[in-house]
């Protein structure tokens, strides 16, 4: 087994007496995609901020490539590329020069930079747009333009924060697979997301977060092996909740109601759409469970406000 390059040990971290980040343990591992899910105020952002050095955490500690943070960040840093939520281009500078400018930070000279800088913008398919500005660039295009920002001082490790947030679903799968190129030559990724569909296809590993603590982990898989039924019928429509109560819950393992829909978690499936058919008015969906209905099991299907 390979040493991991990156560990977190019993990170901590309070807001005004609210434990926002308890006890969070975790590392990634060389070639690894580690996904970090949560509701909102589950505690991802802070992990990642204390993660790069940006929070101190109340306890815990941080360490990369042998080194510890926030003493060795500059050391730690050189070796990291970061994708925020929100994307930090320079406007008033081409995407061509952003790469540049970028790279001046890290002292990369200008001959390595004019080689790897025309790879970059072809690797994020922006080569025709090498001159243009970001403002004129679409939303994805501007994701993949920080991805390529990010690359530039070639890391070993790269933190993306919901990368794929308010794309598009062509753009999505566009960074998805830019992000699977990566993985595929060597780069470890620490992903936040809250697209499960986007964990269950980049990630090795899935840490679910909960109220700042990590509440269950494993590859997507043995998670919903360990958690789940393997297949669910969701039925929707008018009347469909009432089927709660009624002779199908016989055959379901645990069923679940939201709005006007109803969720029978099963391993016997035929059993409750053979019963379903006397009610053509509903709608029915036969699936295997998924990274989503883990997410929701595990934290509830209530929607929860802040971040």
């Amino acid at each position: 087994m390979h040493n991991s390059i990156f560990q977190c040990n019993s990170l901590s971290k309070s807001y005004d007496n609210n434990l926002v980040v308890d006890g969070v343990s975790f590392e990634i591992m060389p070639g690894e995609c580690l996904g970090v899910i949560g509701p909102n105020g589950a505690g991802k952002t802070t992990t990642l901020r204390i993660c790069l050095g940006l929070t101190l955490p109340d306890a815990g500690e941080v360490s990369a490539f042998g080194f510890k943070m926030p003493k060795d960040a500059l050391q730690i840093k050189s070796r990291l590329g970061v994708v925020s939520q929100f994307d930090t281009l320079d406007p008033d500078f081409s995407c061509a020069e952003n790469l540049q400018v970028y790279g001046a930070y890290f002292g990369i000279d200008r001959t390595t930079l004019e080689s790897r800088i025309p790879e970059l913008l072809a690797f994020a398919s922006l080569s025709q747009k090498a001159d243009s500005k970001p403002g004129e660039l679409s939303g994805g295009m501007k994701r993949r333009l920080s991805l390529a920002r990010a690359l530039i001082n070639n890391p070993a490790l790269l933190l993306l924060d919901e990368p794929t947030t308010g794309l598009d679903p062509q753009a999505r799968h566009l960074m998805w697979e830019r992000l699977s190129q990566l993985v595929q030559n060597g780069k470890s990724i620490l992903l936040t997301t809250h697209f499960m569909d986007e964990a269950e296809r980049l990630c090795h590993r899935i840490i679910v977060l909960d109220h700042g603590k990590i509440i269950a982990e494993g590859t997507p898989r043995d998670l919903l092996n360990k958690h789940l039924e393997p297949e669910v019928i969701e039925v929707f429509g008018p009347g469909a909740p009432e089927l709660k109560n009624k002779f199908l819950a016989t055959f379901a393992s645990r069923v679940e109601v939201t709005g006007e829909s109803i969720y029978f978690y099963t391993s016997s499936a035929n059993k409750i759409l053979e019963e379903l058919k006397i009610y053509p008015q509903l709608r029915v969906m036969h699936r295997p469970v998924n990274l989503e209905d883990l997410f929701l099991k595990l934290t509830g299907r209530q929607i929860r406000e802040g971040s």
